[in-house]
């Protein structure tokens, strides 16, 4: 064997050099060589298990990783180079770490995250050195496979997946799991992963909680006790790792349960302007698992205490019929007081409802003319009565509305009174328009005339049908009583509201029969009733219950309103159905200023079970609205509140147009921090417009009434009508009333006139402007106006100019002071005074000499200026007026030329000859009157700054 090795390898080296002669010889050579050395290839285990900590570079493998190569002890061929790994992207590498030896080692290349990847596996392969340095004839053993396992740490906390956790319980029982918390970790490995237990972090609380995180009450919870936990738990994984946060855990206890409705508010606040406001957003139905069939719900507005049985417009009866669209013709027998209205002066007032309260004990007497004395046969009776029971045992007749005798005999012509809570109309006609036995009395007795309720009656005539009708509903009379008609007489007769005039068979004439209870809107109207529309009109209620989204209330509720929309009937038989249509009922008030207090709410249920004869019953809801108050308006006038008018004017058809700028404005007070950061500053108050109604307007003059025979206020009347305003004219001033916008007031206003065709011995008149809401409610500020007659001068020319001319002041303010200190002087100094008397003299001659010239240029201007003015067109009559001005004075104030004089001049004319309805020019009138007082008062200062001496 070692002959035959040697002799093999001289055989090869000799074939070798035998062919070195060639190119390709030595290359060849050479590798057979090197098979002759680099016979065996590496060798390694064909598999290896490692594990590598996460956030470590070193992988300890099993078992290690080591390469042997038979060619050993042979340098290079027997000696290991390096360890490559197969496959893409791996955070690995293998480094060799003796190549005698053969020793490796596999090492991370970068951060291992567990939980990115908790295991790799790859192919590895050895490789030898070759046969020398250069890296050549390298062998490679053959694959391996490397599964490496990443060892986790515990570097992630617990955390809930539930930020808070809530759950109800009823009180008396004990649960073995009211809710169950849980908690993640991010960790990759079982140990650190897994929540190994949960601890309640708040102490002295009847609940404990399991390792699966369950939470029980450990005794009997009481509702009255209290109400609500909240308790804090907190979690650990198996490496006892806390949670970084705890959780909220709310334990809500509720009584045992006892069928009813759950989830609603007592008390519900309602902002004026907020349109239609849910009740009970958020009602329920709890019926303790009862089988319930049906439910029909019944939902109250109970409204009989505010005003008129509910919120309704407070404005004066005839303004209502007009808003109405009710026929003109209406006579209001209980007006809000006033100058004109004055016979409700005495009687109790709600002003803000314009409600009457009789006690018994009171009465009023409408004035002659109100009323016509014969009524047709065809006239209406309107009311709102609130009344109960009469009081006393015997009752006695309550007279509402009496026509009787005013002197010698108490006949009743036609009268409306209760007795014994009848409503009872007498009509009782003259023997001169039928002498036939016929109807006189008719009664009616609904429940509602003493149920302490408020109520409208209409009281239509047609004789011989008379017909009631109370909150629309129709009556006709059970009892009519027939009489012959009263007998001819020339007594006058006296119309009373609130008790019947008593004139004759007395001692003193007196009241008698007078009503117990409240009284509005009385009025009567001759002719025929209103359409039904207008009466449903005039009761309408301006606030009751609403349903928002009617179409999602669903085929299975039924629902129905009464008339006033103050109750509500549901019914249903699905319960789910059922709360949502009751979460939909709401309260709204169409006033821009309601009346403010508390509106009460009653729900009331009625259900109906499966094959049950008894059923739950489900206690009532009592809740109650309560309306804020609503944003106070202010209301303010503002205009020219002096100005003046030459004679002419006032005497003309026109007048003098008192209001030809007034402006109506009404804002409210709204509060505002001065920033968005908290401060101790006080809010600043921002005053914002708004727009709304006015119902009268009252022009009062001061200083005495009008005197009939020379003065007067006057206004078109189709100015008013144009604006659907009425109005009262008196001595004591003008009243415009009815229901109309501010800027209608305004437009009207405008055209108030103020005559006087004697105005030669009047210097001024005054007047004062108030105007209301809401019959007073709301009021603006008082604007007083004053007008001033400008009256013209009449003196002589000739006369007042020769007196200027004789006498000078500024002539006796210069030498009469001089020549008193000459004389002096002359009588001390004999010498001196011969030489200041010259020069006295001298300066005297120059002064009078400068004056002459003066007086003399100026009056070429004043004439020159007179003949211009008397060319002029004037509306006035000014063929007596002179003005007189003093040329001194003219020319002595500087920087007032003769263009400046014509343009005054021409101002002047404009002014007084300008249309008395025109606003703009009237407003300058009066300025130019200031002005021209203060140019009359500039010319009269001399100026003697040029004055020579």
């Amino acid at each position: 064997m070692v002959t035959g090795r040697l002799c093999w390898v001289p055989l090869l080296l000799v074939l070798g050099v035998g062919s070195g002669s060639g190119g390709g010889g030595g290359s060849r050579r050479r590798r057979l060589l090197a098979s002759k050395v680099n016979k065996h290839k590496p060798w390694i285990e064909t598999s290896y298990h490692g594990v590598i900590t996460e956030n470590n570079a070193t992988v300890i493998l099993d078992p290690p990783l080591v390469a042997l190569d038979k060619d050993a002890p042979v340098p290079f061929a027997g000696e290991i180079c390096a360890f490559k790994i197969h496959g893409q992207e791996l955070p690995f590498e293998a480094v060799v770490l003796n190549k005698t030896s053969g020793e490796g080692r596999l090492r991370a290349r970068s951060p291992i995250d567990c939980e990115l990847q908790k295991e790799y596996t790859f192919i590895i392969q050895a490789y030898d050195c070759g046969t020398g340095p250069q890296e050549t004839a390298w062998k490679k053993s053959h694959k391996a496979v490397v599964h490496i396992q990443v060892k986790d740490v515990n570097e992630f906390a617990p955390t809930f997946k539930e930020p808070a956790y809530k759950a109800v319980v009823t009180e008396g029982k004990i649960y073995d799991s009211i809710l169950q918390v849980e908690a993640v970790d991010e960790d990759c490995s079982p140990q650190y992963s897994q929540i190994c237990n949960y601890e309640i972090v708040t102490t002295d609380v009847p609940f404990a909680i399991d390792r699966n995180g369950n939470v029980r009450n450990t005794e009997k919870l009481s509702y009255d006790k209290q109400r609500q936990y909240e308790i804090l738990v907190t979690a650990y994984d198996c490496g006892q790792k806390p949670s970084a946060q705890d959780t909220l855990v709310q334990v809500d206890v509720k009584p045992v349960c006892k069928p009813g409705w759950q989830d609603w508010t007592k008390r519900i606040e309602y902002q004026p302007g907020s349109g239609s406001v849910p009740l009970f957003p958020s009602i329920h139905l709890e019926t303790c698992d009862g089988a319930v069939s049906s439910i029909q719900i019944t939902t109250e507005l109970q409204t009989n205490y505010i005003g008129k049985g509910c919120d309704r417009e407070t404005y004066s009866e005839k303004s209502l019929q007009k808003l109405c669209g009710a026929s003109s013709g209406i006579i209001d027998l209980l007006p809000s007081p006033s100058a004109a209205t004055n016979w409700t002066a005495g009687l109790l007032v709600d002003s803000s409802e314009m409600i009457f309260k009789f006690d018994g004990r009171q009465g009023a007497k409408i004035p002659d003319g109100v009323v016509p004395k014969n009524l047709t046969d065809q006239f209406t009776v309107t009311m709102w009565m609130k009344h109960g029971p009469s009081p006393g045992v015997r009752a006695e007749k309550e007279t509402i509305l009496c026509n009787s005798d005013k002197t010698e005999m108490n006949r009743h012509h036609y009268a409306l009174y209760v007795h014994n809570c009848r409503l009872v109309f007498l009509l009782r006609k003259d023997f001169d328009q039928a002498d036939t036995f016929r109807p006189a009395e008719f009664h009616w007795k609904p429940d509602q005339i003493c149920d302490k309720e408020w109520h409208y009656y209409v009281i239509n005539v047609e004789f011989p049908v008379v017909t009631l009708y109370m909150d629309g509903a129709t009556y006709e009379p059970y009892l009519v009583t027939n009489d012959w008609p009263i007998h001819p007489s020339h007594i006058a007769m006296q119309l009373t509201v609130g008790a019947c005039w008593q004139g004759g068979e007395v001692t003193k004439p007196r009241f008698a029969q007078f009503f117990h209870g409240s009284l509005a809107s009385l009025t009567i109207r001759p002719g025929k009733m209103d359409s039904q529309k207008v009466v449903s009109c005039l009761q309408a209620c301006k606030e009751g219950l609403d349903i928002n989204s009617l179409e999602s209330l669903g085929q299975g509720i039924k629902y129905h309103f009464n008339p006033s929309q103050s109750v509500l009937v549901m019914e249903g038989d699905d319960i789910g159905n059922i709360n949502r249509a009751l979460q939909k009922v709401s309260y709204i008030n169409s006033r821009q200023f309601p009346t403010v207090g508390v509106r009460r709410l009653k729900v009331s249920s009625k259900v109906q079970c499966f094959g049950e004869d008894v059923c739950i019953s489900l206690p009532d809801v009592d809740a109650y609205v309560m309306v804020l108050q609503a944003v106070e308006p202010q209301i303010t006038l503002h205009g020219t509140d002096r100005f003046w008018r030459p004679t002419a004017q006032f005497e003309s058809t026109k007048g003098v147009t008192l209001f030809p700028d007034i402006k109506i404005v009404s804002t409210f007070t709204k509060t505002e921090a001065p920033g968005a950061l908290k401060t101790t500053a006080p809010k600043s108050a921002v005053f914002e417009e708004m727009l709304h109604n006015l119902d009268f307007c009252d022009i009062l003059v001061l200083g005495g009434d009008l005197d009939p025979k020379q003065e007067c206020l006057e206004l078109n009347h189709s100015e008013l009508h144009q604006r659907h305003l009425d109005a009262t004219n008196s001595t004591a001033g003008y009243s415009i009333y009815g229901v109309g916008s501010m800027s209608r007031y305004e437009q009207v206003l405008r055209h108030i006139r103020y005559r006087n065709w004697r105005p030669a011995a009047l210097e001024a008149r005054r007047f004062r402007l108030k105007c209301s809401e809401l019959n007073g409610r709301y009021t603006s500020n008082e604007f007083n106006l004053e007008v001033s007659v400008l009256h013209e001068v009449r003196v002589s020319d000739k006369e007042h100019v020769n007196h200027l001319i004789v006498q000078p002041p500024f002539l006796q303010s210069v030498h009469h002071p001089e020549s008193q200190t000459s004389i002096q002087r002359s009588s001390v100094v004999p010498s001196i005074a011969t030489v200041v008397i010259i020069i006295s003299v001298c300066m005297l001659v120059f002064v009078v000499a400068m004056g002459m010239y003066r007086v003399r240029i100026t009056h070429q201007h004043f004439t020159q200026e007179s003949e211009a003015a008397k060319e002029a067109e004037m509306d006035w009559d000014d063929s007596a007026l002179t003005i007189t001005v003093n040329p001194m004075e003219k020319h002595g104030a500087p920087g007032r030329g003769e263009d400046e004089t014509e343009e005054e001049e021409e101002e002047d004319l404009s002014s007084s000859s300008s249309d008395s309805e025109g606003s703009d020019e009237e407003y300058g009138v009066g300025r130019g009157v200031h002005g021209q007082g203060g140019v009359a008062q500039a010319q009269l200062e001399w100026d003697d700054s040029t004055l020579p001496y």
